[in-house]
Formats: structure tokens, sequence, C-alpha cells
């Protein structure tokens, strides 16, 4: 009688539902891998992204609060009408409809901020500036309203944006400019403009009246970086003739440029500031606006310009009704957008070691809980297999069970990390990677259900026997495995790491497993044989079975091995990084504090802060000549220290040690002119002068040329060159420069160099002086407002909320904990797998009287050996991996210090997940020896 088709596939669905429910547990197991994987793959690119927005959106912020990263630029054409006419309020008005031709969506996120216009330099007439005669004096106005802000007018008022009609336009001009050119509120200068080819036979000439002199006032904002000569005035050579040139900058106000085309005066140079608002999805944004910006200059011209100029021979353009020159757009953002993709890159690359670790991690708990699944169900497969069930069916069991705990936990895994996903990001969920995570783990088990119920191949008798067999196809595999890993480090040490050579941890990991199973049953004979001599049988039994058991805990070894090589390895980037924050933020800053302002100039308060210590440093440029064969050396950067003050700042640093050795201090203000300098070289500048001293003529205002003799007393060392104490200094110096440190004496010889910078170093002696606001306080009434200060707390806070920098360190710590988390219940279901045979020992051991005490350090004492192994193999790898990978793992910029961090391992985390994993197998073996307590002797005679 044939059994209904009904009746069949009821059986079959109520089989299904009883290998479910007993290997519940196991299924879970599998839920959770995927359920987390699957998480990780919706949540974590959009995490990444936001904290790429970030990063970015803070380094634009930094860059457009110096200057504007867009701007807009033409010259307006006066000689269009006669008389010549300009309407500047007009015009600068209009370009706040520039933005239009920017194409795209791209266009909302770009605003115009304001407008101002520059003037060359025009030379001087009237009156003559007072003190030694100049070869020149050159005066540039400047229409700058955002300055209004951080200035103080300390007599007179601001020049007026509506001048009175029949009078000057107006100019305001720092003390400093003020005194320089011997004028005051009311006095009136005459200038002189060049003259426009093809319209003027003579340069025009016009009067402004100085309505008021400013003081600056400091800005926390670095507003006066890059605009110092509206404070100080410089000199410089004269081009054709003997002296030096005095150039002053003055404010002028809104219609000067009305009243100076009307005088005949060219039209100066018009300049809108465009600001960047990127929220939201920056980098998306910031890509998107990249596109637009390089055609930009090109889209304007074609929309505004019409015809030639007869006058200067170029486009001929026009806004808001102004003839104008062609338009030039300045694009910065584009540049740092391109540094901070490399930059990103870098972080995605780091970031990739952990993700193809964790994705191993995981793929090695997948199959282990299989494995055991699998066992559990050895005696009924064989029983179906031997009752006639096919392969086919016995896989297509297996995944009827688990493939739909697989797909429901996939969709609560992504359904769950969709949900905690930030939104509004430049990352994205990836669903294709989420499926293919799943796939492996869901074709894990057919495999595997294959592997375990196919018939084993009969050996012939002209074939090799199994065990022969086996030894080659192990050679073969570990040969395979190494030069795998050996083309992979060193492709990664050279090209850097990629989709696929991300999983080169993952291959060295399994390269120190398979050395450790080399060496593992060695060094466990050689515990054997010392066991063997001893009284106690119990040692010997677990040596012995440990020895017996070495072959097979090869899955085991590697999930301990890579979970704690990347915990360690995490631990050491994260420690790295943040040691490496601290250098960085004392480079960048010198000491507590650091004050830079352009040009060198001298302390503008001789009183100091109580409670600071002060170093004040002085960067020239210089040609030397080298005394011993003549040949010049151009340029050289030369800085000036004075040594007790670089030790009373930092009594630890080895460059302030050097140089109060060996840098004599010129104490006395009238030292000898043409007395030798004694001077620090840096190892490029020894090198191309390998003996004897420099020479360099310098030309003080007013005064006749000057020699200067510099005597090499030390080459500094690379230690000395990377000291904090010149953090500052060096960062004004281009690459590649020669550097030479000499004593604060020289700074009274050479004369002040408008192009050359002071740095001054600010130490607190007490909590109250060291807090931040104080040491802006004591910055600012030493180098005066225009001074751009650095507090190291500061400079350390800003580099650890970078949102590269917290998105790394977040990743590895999210990865170290899920990797940590699977690779301990990786271990416990193998613990699980292998606690049938070590029960059995124990049984039969227990039948001819062992106790329960030694049976419990029985079983401590065979699980002992593979937590040792572990722990050895994991601290090896975690060590060994970032040495292998020191050219590709890049780290100097997340900490912003001058050289490559080294490595620092967190010893802490290491000693303790190397507890953790011996406590837990510890635990194991508590747990297995009191349920082998609890069983009667009926059990323990069964089991045996």
């Amino acid at each position: 009688m044939t059994r209904p088709v009904g009746v069949g596939a009821a059986v079959t669905r109520r089989l299904i539902r009883k290998e479910t429910r007993g290997d519940l547990p196991l299924l879970a197991c599998l839920a959770a891998v995927v359920l987390v994987l699957t998480a990780l793959c919706a949540w974590a690119p959009a995490f990444a992204g936001g904290q790429e927005d970030r990063a970015l959106r803070q380094r634009v912020d930094a860059a457009q609060a110096q200057a504007p990263l867009i701007s807009l630029s033409t010259t307006p054409e006066v000689f269009g009408t006669v008389p010549p006419a300009l309407d500047a309020a007009g015009l600068l008005g209009a370009g706040r409809t520039l933005t239009e031709q920017l194409t795209g969506p791209a266009a909302r996120h770009v605003t115009v901020t304001g407008g101002s216009y520059d003037y060359a330099q025009a030379s001087l007439i009237s009156p003559r500036p007072p003190g030694p005669a100049n070869a020149g004096t050159r005066l540039a106005l400047s229409y700058l309203p955002s300055a209004r802000a951080h200035l103080h007018y300390v007599s007179g008022h601001p020049p007026a944006d509506r001048t009175p009609l029949g009078t000057a336009p107006q100019i305001g001009l720092s003390r400093a400019s003020a005194k320089a050119l011997g004028v005051r509120a009311g006095s009136r200068l005459t200038l002189e403009f060049a003259k426009t080819l093809g319209v003027q036979d003579a340069p025009p000439r016009a009067q402004l009246l100085v309505s008021g002199v400013y003081r600056t006032t400091a800005a926390s904002d670095d507003f006066w970086s890059g605009r110092e000569t509206l404070d100080q005035p410089s000199r410089y050579p004269a081009e054709y003739s003997a002296g030096t040139v005095l150039a002053v900058r003055g404010l002028v106000g809104l219609d000067a440029a009305d009243l100076l085309a009307g005088a005949g005066v060219g039209g100066p140079r018009m300049t809108w500031q465009l600001r960047a608002d990127l929220s939201g999805a920056a980098l998306d944004q910031a890509q998107a606006l990249t596109g637009p910006l390089s055609h930009y200059s090109a889209d304007l011209n074609a929309e505004l310009c019409q015809g030639i100029d007869p006058i200067t021979s170029d486009l001929s353009c026009h806004v808001g009704g102004q003839a104008t020159g062609p338009l030039l757009a300045i694009d910065s953002l584009t540049p740092l957008l391109a540094a901070f993709t490399a930059q990103d890159q870098q972080a995605r690359q780091l970031a990739m070691f952990a993700v193809d670790a964790l994705a191993a991690v995981a793929l090695a708990t997948v199959t282990v809980a299989v494995r055991l699944l699998l066992r559990r169900r050895q005696a009924h497969l064989r029983l179906q297999r031997a009752r006639g069930a096919s392969i086919v069916r016995l896989v297509l069991l297996r995944c009827a069970m688990a493939w739909p705990v697989v797909a429901i936990a996939a969709l609560l895994g992504w359904t769950a990390g969709e949900a905690l996903a930030p939104g509004g990001t430049s990352g994205s969920p990836q669903p294709m990677t989420a499926a293919l995570a799943a796939s492996a783990v869901a074709l894990t088990l057919p495999l595997m259900t294959w592997l375990a119920v196919r018939e084993p191949r009969r050996p012939g008798r002209l074939r090799r026997s199994r065990r022969n067999i086996a030894v080659g196809r192990r050679v073969v595999l570990e040969l395979t495995v190494l030069i795998a890993t050996a083309s992979g480090v060193v492709a990664l040490r050279s090209q850097g790491p990629d989709g696929i050579l991300g999983a080169v941890p993952a291959l060295v990991a399994l390269t120190v497993v398979l050395i450790l199973l080399r060496c593992y049953p060695f060094v466990l004979r050689l515990v054997l044989r010392q066991a063997r001599r001893g009284r106690g049988t119990v040692g010997f039994i677990g040596a012995a079975r440990a020895v017996h058991d070495a072959p097979a805990t090869g899955l085991a070894l590697f999930v301990l091995v890579l979970t704690l090589g990347t915990a360690v390895f995490g631990g050491l980037v994260h420690r790295t990084i943040d040691d490496g924050l601290a250098t960085g933020a004392a480079w960048t800053t010198g000491a507590d504090a650091s004050a830079t302002v352009a040009g060198t100039v001298t302390r503008a308060s001789s009183a100091r802060t109580s409670g600071t210590r002060t170093a004040l440093q002085h960067l020239y440029t210089l040609d030397l000549v080298g005394q011993a064969d003549g040949a010049e050396i151009s340029p050289v950067a030369v800085i000036t220290v004075d040594p007790e003050e670089l030790a009373a700042v930092a009594p630890k640093s080895p460059l302030a040690a050097t140089v109060l050795a060996r840098l004599a201090t010129l104490t006395d203000a009238r030292a000898d002119a043409n007395a030798p300098l004694p001077c620090l070289l840096s190892p490029e500048l020894r090198a191309r002068e390998h003996s004897g001293g420099f020479t360099s003529k310098v030309v003080p205002h007013g005064q006749r040329p000057r020699g200067l003799v510099f005597t090499p007393v030390g080459t500094l060392t690379a230690a000395e060159l990377h000291d904090p104490l010149l953090g500052p200094v060096t960062a004004q110096i281009a690459a590649e420069t020669p550097l030479l440190i000499t004593t604060a004496g020289a700074a009274r010889l050479i004369p002040a160099q408008s192009s050359g910078s002071t740095v001054l170093l600010i130490k607190g002696d007490t909590p109250a002086t060291a807090r931040p606001a104080a040491l802006r306080s004591a910055a600012a009434m030493e180098l005066g407002p225009l001074a751009r200060i650095r507090v190291r707390s500061e400079t350390l806070s800003a580099l650890r909320t970078d949102g590269l920098t917290r998105g790394l360190v977040t990743i590895y710590s999210t990865t170290s904990v899920l990797a940590a988390l699977s690779g301990l219940l990786a271990l416990v279901l193998e613990l699980m797998l292998t606690s049938h045979e070590r029960s059995l020992t124990t049984s039969f051991l227990r039948t001819l009287g062992l106790g329960g005490t030694q049976a419990g350090v029985l079983h401590f004492l065979q699980l002992l050996p593979l937590a040792l192994a572990a722990a050895v193999g994991g601290t090896l790898l975690g060590l060994l991996e970032p040495r292998l990978m020191a050219q590709t793992l890049d780290l100097r910029q997340f900490t912003g210090g001058p050289t490559q961090p080294a490595l620092h391992t967190d010893f802490s985390l290491t000693v303790a997940l190397v507890a953790g994993v011996t406590a837990l197998i510890l635990a194991a073996a508590v747990t297995e020896a009191v349920l082998a307590r609890r069983r009667g002797l009926g059990a323990v005679l069964r089991l045996a």
C-alpha cells in the first residue's frame, strides 16, 4: 500500500519542527551572528559617513574663519563714460546674483557673504615720512567692512561710506602706520596712482583725508591672519635704487572708489566673498560642488561678457549694469577636499583591517556553531543515511531548518540597523554587503552538512595510505597559506590596502595558528615527558589528553588567536592615536600656549604676567655664504632664541638643554657687532658646508650694510629638530629649507623682516595661570591683539573631537568588542563540542577511583594548554601585525605631530584579554567538573 503524498509531507514538516526545537540554542547563535552582521551593514556606513561629514565641516569652518574658500573678483572699467565714473555700492550689491550661474543643487549651499575692494599700491607724494630717508613710500587702499568689528578708533572716526559733497575721500590708519607716516587725524595725503595705458598720459593724483587713527583688537577667529599690514607697516628693499621702501595699508569708505574714479584713477579690484554652507551630508555636498566650481569662471564670463573692451583689449563684461573686466573665480575648496579625501581614504583603509578581522571571527564562530549542530545530530544523520536517505535530502532538511532562521535574523538586523543609523549623512546602508554576509552564513550549513554525510572514498590498492595523503595535504595547505601571507604583506606594504588586501591580517593570524599547531604538540610532548617522571597521575593524564586533542584544536585556536590579535591590534591603534594626539598638540603649541605674529617684532609690553614663563623666538630668512668654499646657500631659516628662556619654559626639553649648553647668550646690548654668533645647524645645512662657518650681509634701515658671522657649535639631532619647542616656528618654514638656530643677541643685529615671524611660547606655573583665558591674556599682552594664539588644551580637545579620529576609534572599539564577544561565543561552543571526550575520560577514571577534586584539576589541565597557546598567539599577532604594516599604518594625519607616532601597545588591555580567556577556560573546567560530580554511578558507567 502506497502512502499518500500529503502524509509524507506532513511527516517531513513534523520532523523539521522537531529538529528545530532540538537545535534551537545553536540556531539562536547563528541568528545572533547574522543579526549583528546585517545590523552593522546598515548602521556602520551611515555612522562613518556622519563622522566624515563632521570632519569635513570642521576643516571647512576652520579654513573659512581665516579666509573665504571661494571668491569672485573683477576690475570695473571706469573710463567707459565721460567723465570716468563708478558705482561701487551698486557693483558690490550686484555680486549677490552671481551665484545664479552655479549649476545643479550645489548652488544653494553657496552664498555671498560680502564684498570688498583693493587698490594697488600708490606712491605717497606728501607729506614726507619722518626719520631716515626712504627710497619711496607706498600706500595701499582697501575697503574691508568686516574689519570694523575688530578696530577701535583712538582719535577721529572711521572713514565715511558716504563722503560729504566737495570733500576728499577719507582714510583710516593704524597707530603704527600713522606714526610711520608722521600724520594724525585731519591730515591730508597726496597719492599718485598708476596711469591707465591708452587713456592717460600722466599718472593721476588724488588727495585723501585721514579721518581717524585706530588700534586693532584681539580676534578669536583668526581674522587678522594674513591681514597684518592693516596694523603694522613694512619695509622692503627698493627695486631700482638703494635703500628701502616703506609700505603702508589703510582703510577707506565705500564711496572712496567713486570719488577716485572721478579723479581719473582706474578701478580697484572688486572681490566678493562666498561661503560654502555644508550641513547634513557635507561630503556629498562638497563633491557635488567641486564640479560646477571647476568651470564657474567660464560660465560667468559666457553669461555676462560680450565683445572686447577697446581700452584693455580684454573681454567686456557687465555686472549690475557696470562695465567690468572678465570675472575670476578662486576655488580653495577643491584642494581642501582633495587633501581631506586622501586623509579619509587612509582612515577607511585602517578601518578595513578591523572590519575584515571581525568578519573572519564571525565566520569562524558560524563554523564552530554548525560543527556543534552537526555533532549533536551525528547519530541521527547516520541512521537516516543507513535507511536510504539521499545526501541531497539530508542537506535540504538541514537548510529547511536553518535558512528561515537566518532570513528572519537578517531582516531583523537590517531593520534595527536602519533604525539606529543616523540620517542625513554621506554614508548609506550597504544592502549588498548584508546579503553577502547572510548568504555566507546560510551556505556554511549545507556545505558542512554535505561534508559530514558524504561517503568517504575507499582507497585503492595502488594509492598511498590515508596518513600519507593527509600529511601531504597539510603540507600543501600550509605552504599555500605561507605564500599567500607573504605575498599579501609585500603587496600591502608596497601599494596599501584595498578590498582584498584588507584581509591580510586574517591570513597573518592563520599563519600564526599554523605555526602554533606545529609547535604546540612538540611542547606538549616535552611537558608530557616531564609529567611521566612525576609521582601523580593527574598531570600525566591531563598532558596526554592535551597531546591527543592538539590536532583537533585548530579551529578553536584560530578563533582565539584572531580574536585576541584583533583586540590587541585595536588597542594598539587606539593607544597610539591617543598618545600621538598629545604629542601633536604639544608640537602645534610648543608649550602650554603659543602666540604667532607676522614679521619680526618685539614684545608689545615689557610687563609680564606673574605666574607665567615666556620664551620669544624670531624667524628670519637670510642668504648665507660658506666661509670654506664661498658657496651661497639661499634661503636659510634663521631662528633666534634665548637659551635661559627656553630652559625656563621647558626644563626637560632636549633642545633647551642643548641650546643652553652650547650657545653663549649675548647679555650685553652693546656687544661687538662683528663678534661671531654661535649657532646650531640642521643636518641639511651642515651637509652643504662640511667645515667652517657662514657669513651674511644685512642692511639695517638708514645704515650701512653690516656683515654677520655665524660660527657653528653643533648639529641638531632628529630628536632636537622634532622638539615641541620648535613646532610653532617650524610651521612657518617651507619644507626642505635649511635651519640655523642662534642666540637672541642676533635679533639686535638683524633688521626686522616683514616676511619673518615672531613666536612667543608661554607656560603657566600655577593652575590659575594655566587656564586658557589666562594664557590668551598673557599672549595678547606681550605680542598684541594681532597674535594668533594656540592653547594646548584647546588644540588637544579639537584633535580628539575630529570626525575622522573619532570615527576610527569608534570603529576599532566596536569591532574589537564584537570580535571578542563572537570569539568567546565560538570558544564556548568549541568547549561544548569537545566536552564529550573529556567527560568520557573522566568517567573512565572515576570508575577507577578518581576523586572529584582531581577530576576538576584534570579538566583544567586538559584546557590550560589551549589557553596558553591562544594567549601567546593572540599577543604575538597583535604586536606583529602593526610592525608588518608599518608603511601602511600611517597615523600621523590623525595626530598632527611632526613624525609618524611611535606604536604604543595597550598592555592593560592585553593582560585583561588574556586573563579573560584564561578565566573563561577555567570556568568551563570548573563547570564540567561540577556536572561530572553530580552524575550518579549509573550515569558514569553508562557514559563510560
